[in-house]
């Protein structure tokens, strides 16, 4: 179907921009967060807001009210989780993954490596990103909770404290 009828338009130019609006508001009100690149469960929310506005934009069946009912308790249920998690450290482990050491001393740790399924080629990829050409000068890669990798190189290590919480860091060498 190309076309069913003007006031379809209409319904969608109306629909949309007080949609937008109204996500724009409920964004604002539920803070940094909703939308933050930190976990799987922060991705779900920000796909199924997307997918929420896309309905209230596309589909007759779902009035305005309805789709501002369903992003806000999106919003609220995210603004619910992140405030748990922060204040009961066990919910957080429920709900979101640890970070991953999968490379100490510039030697990969080939467990590690399998348990999250990351690859030599996507280690080394992330220490090249990072501006260096040699493991051996790297003290720690971690595998974050939102799947991106940190290189620390050995240089900027320090004492270390930043690696507390992250899974086999405890296993370090003198620490």
């Amino acid at each position: 179907m190309w076309f069913d009828s003007w006031s379809d338009l209409g319904r969608i130019i109306a629909i949309g921009l007080s949609a937008y609006v109204t996500v724009v508001v409920i964004l604002r009100l539920s803070g940094k967060r909703t939308l933050a690149k930190l976990n799987a469960f922060d991705l779900v929310v920000t796909v199924a807001l997307g997918s929420t506005l896309a309905t209230i934009l596309l589909s007759s069946d779902v009035s305005w009210t309805e789709g501002a009912l369903a992003l806000a308790v999106l919003a609220s249920a995210q603004f619910l989780v992140a405030w748990l998690t922060t204040r009961w450290p066990r919910f957080r482990n429920v709900v979101t993954s640890r970070p991953t050491l999968v490379l100490r001393d510039g030697e990969p740790l080939a467990d590690a490596l399998r348990e999250q399924r990351l690859s030599m080629d996507e280690l080394r990829q992330a220490v090249r990103a990072s501006g260096s050409g040699d493991l051996s000068s790297i003290a720690a890669v971690v595998l974050e909770s939102d799947g991106s990798l940190s290189v620390v190189p050995a240089q900027k290590m320090g004492s270390g404290s930043s690696l507390e919480g992250v899974l086999h860091a405890e296993q370090r060498a003198g620490g």
